[in-house]
């Protein structure tokens, strides 16, 4: 009986090595391959953002740009390509002063609504763009920040709004004018005027289309991956077709030149 039992027991220990031999040496099919590579992937992802990497599929950001001629809004979408380098699609909302610009108040200011000498048109542009973000130095760690180099280029649609001013007539009538050659004595003259503000001339815009890029460093100082939190500082050029008459009695140029600080927030996936 004991060497039965004992016979029992060797059978049973050989039939589960064989199993377990059998198990192991089972080849993986297609589905268990792709788990495994896909695995591998996401812990080398995660290995590389805790290096200080930026890793991600897409972002959305937004921000305030303030250029030394104007101002924007803008909204960017961005598609990484590799470790490095990103695509991205950005869209611009601003507006466009003159150098010559120089804001002005009858009587000190305390009753009037503020002007500009000599302006002839509002100055707007919406802008769209494609480029690249180029990364050039990591975190370091999540605490740290990276240094991205930012290029994009593209349409900008430049829109021309007439400027207002209320002046009073020689018959001591008000009214609401904007430059003409009958009126330029009024409008350019050292009698009593006053801005108007956002009332007229949203239905009498110019276009005026041009071309425009730029080229900047982005400083993304964000502790986690995630989320986008950075400071870009760059140079904007913009060519118009058509000369865009932002001020009278002076010279208005196509081609515009200006350097621009933004603040950017955004979200990464």
């Amino acid at each position: 009986m004991r060497k039965i039992s004992c016979f029992i027991l060797l059978v049973f220990i050989a039939s589960s090595a064989f199993a377990q031999q059998t198990k192991t040496e089972r080849p993986k099919d297609g589905r268990q391959i792709k788990k495994d590579k896909r695995k591998e992937k996401i812990n080398a992802l995660i290995k590389q953002e805790e290096e200080g990497a930026l890793i991600f599929h897409k972002q959305n950001t937004f921000g305030l740009k303030i250029n030394t001629d104007g101002y924007s809004f803008f909204f960017e979408k961005g598609w990484m390509q590799s470790q490095k380098k990103a695509t991205l699609l950005s869209f611009e909302l601003g507006e466009k002063k003159h150098p010559k610009e120089h804001k002005e108040s009858m009587n000190g200011g305390i009753s009037t609504l503020p002007f500009v000498y000599g302006k002839k048109n509002i100055f707007y542009q919406f802008k769209i763009g494609a480029g690249q973000q180029l990364v050039l130095g990591y975190r370091g760690n999540k605490n740290g920040v990276s240094v991205t180099g930012v290029y994009s280029g593209g349409l900008s649609i430049g829109l021309l709004r007439p400027y207002y001013l209320r002046v009073q007539r020689t018959n001591g009538e008000v009214d609401d004018i904007k430059y003409s050659v009958a009126d330029s004595a009024l409008f350019l003259g050292s009698g009593p005027r006053e801005g108007t503000g956002l009332k007229h001339g949203w239905s009498e815009m110019k276009f005026s289309p041009g071309v425009h890029a730029r080229v900047g460093l982005r400083f993304d100082y964000g502790r986690f991956n995630e989320m986008v939190s950075a400071i870009e500082v760059g140079i904007n050029a913009e060519y118009y077709f058509s000369r865009p008459e932002i001020m009278l009695l002076t010279s208005n140029k196509q081609f515009l030149l200006s350097t621009y600080a933004a603040i950017i927030f955004g979200k990464r996936k």
